[in-house]
């Protein structure tokens, strides 16, 4: 069974899906690899180092392949060139890419969409999203404290005492917590936030005050373990209460995001207003639209004299450790997906059926079928 991997098309894509180093686990499983020219170029990964690992190299890699590794989704011109009933894992965008998808479905390709994966211990191996976030929250922290005008630790020196920055981070997941982290270690004094909490521990834990605005839900997490959305009410509420957090902060790094939905304002324009001009505000949320009512995805803007900017895409900015945590998570999935060198999938298995977006020719993911509004 052949295993290919294309080089990227999308524009600003630099992640690659497998990296040199993960090809023997491939191939001592009785897989051949085949990698597209170029492919790992844009990540700091030779055409060299994947022959040396035991890689084909080849021009094209889409018609001789049995299961395609991707990150992002297929143009449709890829899936075009996709062998009729081939295995596709990768990014898929389900929720969105319905073109995508049911062209994926109209050749009869098995996909599945790593977004999709459970939240469960077995799981967590092959949690793409989690590894991706990580970076997003790290590099969301360097970008604001490149954008402050500001140091973000205490300094005590000659000429006086600097204060340390504030950093607010809005919802504690996975890159949340990371960017947490991050601040605290640059030396920032950080509150952050969460509907859900269980996760208040976890604050605590990282250096951050937790800040309790008495709205906190026990049903705030579905049982995959994503985010639920709320009310509009609720987000109302919370808005008004977290006014004055936002109001004292010298970087706010909102990270709420909803499977699916577009991500929920909780930034007004008012909020906004309210903070010190050269405050910053760094939207993880903005592919989805952004928590911050004025961010603008993939562009830099000032209002009210505060830099709002809404990174997109941000794990290709730092493709090297990006496409080594995505590739492993891959690979792992591949793995489990494979018996006696075959492809042999057990519909009754969570890990299987959770990612599962098209089979024979039909859409069998419920949440594809009918997607959130």
């Amino acid at each position: 069974m052949i295993v290919g991997v294309p080089r990227e098309v999308v524009s600003g894509e630099r992640r690659v899906a497998l990296v040199p180093e993960l090809v023997p686990k491939l191939t001592k499983a009785g897989l051949e690899v085949v990698v597209e020219r170029g492919a790992g170029a844009a990540a700091g990964f030779a055409d060299a180092e994947y022959a040396e690992k035991g890689a084909g190299l080849e021009s094209a890699v889409w018609a001789c392949a049995d299961v395609i590794l991707k990150v992002q989704p297929p143009t449709l011109a890829e899936i075009d060139q996709l062998r009729a009933g081939a295995c596709l894992i990768g990014f898929l965008q389900p929720y969105v890419n319905v073109e995508g998808i049911q062209a994926l479905a109209a050749r009869r390709v098995t996909a599945f969409a790593m977004e999709l994966m459970p939240r469960i211990t077995r799981a967590q191996p092959m949690d793409a999203l989690s590894a991706m976030s990580t970076i997003a929250g790290y590099k969301a922290v360097l970008l604001a404290a490149n954008l402050l005008p500001k140091f973000f630790p205490l300094l005590m020196t000659a000429a006086g005492t600097v204060a340390p920055a504030k950093v607010f981070v809005i919802g504690a997941g996975v890159a949340g917590l990371q960017a947490i982290g991050t601040a605290r270690r640059l030396g920032a004094v950080v509150e952050a936030y969460d509907t859900r909490p269980v996760v208040k521990e976890q604050v605590e834990s990282l250096g951050a005050k937790f800040v309790e605005l008495g709205l906190e839900t026990a049903d705030a997490q579905e049982a995959t373990g994503y985010a639920k959305a709320q009310s509009e009410a609720f987000y109302e509420k919370q808005r008004q209460m977290m006014l004055k957090v936002v109001a004292g902060a010298d970087v706010v790094i909102p990270t709420a995001l909803v499977p699916g939905k577009k991500a929920p304002i909780l930034i007004t324009e008012e909020m906004v207003r309210a903070m010190r001009p050269g405050s910053v505000i760094v939207d993880l949320a903005a592919e989805q639209g952004g928590n911050c009512a004025l961010t603008e995805p993939g562009v830099e803007v000032v209002r009210h004299g505060v830099v709002i900017y809404g990174p997109v895409n941000l794990p290709s900015s730092m493709p090297y450790h990006a496409s080594q945590m995505y590739a492993r998570t891959v690979t792992n999935y591949l793995m489990h997906l494979i018996k006696d060198r075959q492809l042999r999938w057990n519909l009754d298995d969570e890990l299987t059926r959770g990612p599962l977006v098209t089979r024979d020719g039909e859409l069998v993911h419920q949440a594809v079928k009918a997607p959130p509004t």
